[in-house]
């Protein structure tokens, strides 16, 4: 699936809290949105934060869609986000929104779930018609959801990744950008609290 193993933590003193709960929002392992989660991931190894990724996919999809929550898997899911201080939500854009999935994992999250946790969204779509579907489709479902440090976001297109690897310079560039914002009001964030 991901070049990194999917359940990374790296311990920090005491705590066994991720830092960043990285939630995988794609319909299945294969996919483009893997090359945007390994970036993500080289980026949070590089400044020393600890991750765990939760493949929405592979959660019991019964258990998803009749909203049971208390299934060992889907509970432990929900905890590590709960207990995360940030958190990057990756989708692919499905209808000029995000994806079913990744639906049934949010709706499944209490109420202020994400309150004072800085949230970065990542969508990938198949063209630059999508680009506002952060901001009209789950940036208002993050703030249900109690986000307040919701980052700008990035989206990719699909043909800008290839190789396993981000193929176009601005692409890359703007993923890097809000990569580095996001670390940034992680540090701000803990600060403040």
């Amino acid at each position: 699936m991901w070049k990194k193993h999917s359940n990374k933590r790296k311990e920090k003193g005491m705590s066994h809290m991720t830092d960043v709960a990285i939630i995988y929002g794609g319909v299945k392992a294969e996919s483009r949105l893997n090359v945007l989660t390994d970036y993500a991931i080289d980026h949070l190894e590089s400044t020393q934060q600890s991750y765990s990724v939760i493949p929405v996919f592979e959660l019991p999809s019964e258990d998803l869609i009749t909203a049971n929550s208390k299934r060992a898997e889907i509970a432990n899911a929900l905890k590590t986000v709960q207990e995360a201080r940030a958190v990057i939500v990756l989708t692919p854009v499905f209808k000029s929104a995000y994806s079913g999935v990744l639906k049934t994992f949010l709706d499944l999250l209490p109420m202020k779930s994400l309150e004072n946790k800085v949230v970065l969204p990542i969508m990938i779509g198949g063209s630059f018609g999508h680009l506002l579907a952060i901001d009209y489709s789950l940036k208002p479902v993050l703030t249900a959801l109690g986000a307040s440090w919701i980052q700008k976001g990035s989206y990719v297109l699909d043909a800008h990744v290839a190789e396993g690897r981000i193929i176009e310079q601005q692409a890359e560039a703007r993923m890097h950008t809000e990569l580095e914002h996001f670390i940034n009001a992680m540090i701000v964030q803990q600060q403040t609290s």
